[in-house]
């Protein structure tokens, strides 16, 4: 390597022509080589007759090949994460709130909204008596579509709610007896 072009410091030379990227570029590979570390050989362009040559020796990024050093995609990271930690339920659960549409259909996410998880238990809340009627009657399908897409024993149970009534209380002082009769839905 010729000490004169690498772009480090030499004697006489103008510090304004150093370039400080390409003389830590140098420094690295001299420390790599005096490691005993080979550059691999860029392959050979497309069209080309040229054979890669292997060396048996070749140490370097290949020594690490296959032994989990290798870099890795992002939702292979996050997966692997979420393995380890034992969190796959609360994600799942997250995910059945985030995907909510994609897993019942437009027109039951329409009317009707997850409003909460307990234990393995999710909580519908829909905007008639019809809609939840109807809800209650499609549950089993719907228990075997989350156990398809989410995995075993993530919901177990659906409980459906219909819409929440106004409340009539009005002041401290209230009145016994049935109060409105109307369904609201």
């Amino acid at each position: 390597m010729n000490k004169d072009t690498d772009g480090g410091l030499q004697p006489g030379r103008d510090p304004d022509d150093i370039d400080a990227a390409q003389a830590a570029l140098n420094r690295m590979r001299d420390a790599a080589a005096a490691r005993g570390e080979i550059r691999r050989k860029a392959p050979p362009r497309p069209g080309s007759t040229q054979k890669p040559a292997r060396s048996a020796g070749t140490r370097g990024f290949a020594q690490f090949h296959g032994t989990g050093r290798d870099p890795l995609g992002l939702g292979k990271v996050v997966g692997r994460l979420v393995a380890e930690r034992g969190w796959s339920s609360p994600v799942a659960v997250g995910s059945v709130m985030a995907q909510w549409p994609a897993l019942v259909g437009p027109e039951i996410s329409a009317h009707c909204t997850p409003e909460s998880f307990t234990d393995t238990t999710l909580h519908v809340r829909c905007d008639s008596t019809a809609w939840a009627t109807q809800l209650r009657l499609l549950s089993l399908s719907l228990l075997e579509k989350f156990r398809n897409e989410l995995g075993e024993g993530v919901v177990t149970s659906i409980q459906v709610a219909g819409p929440a009534a106004p409340s009539w209380r009005k002041g401290a002082r209230t009145v016994n007896g049935r109060g409105p009769r109307d369904t609201y839905g």
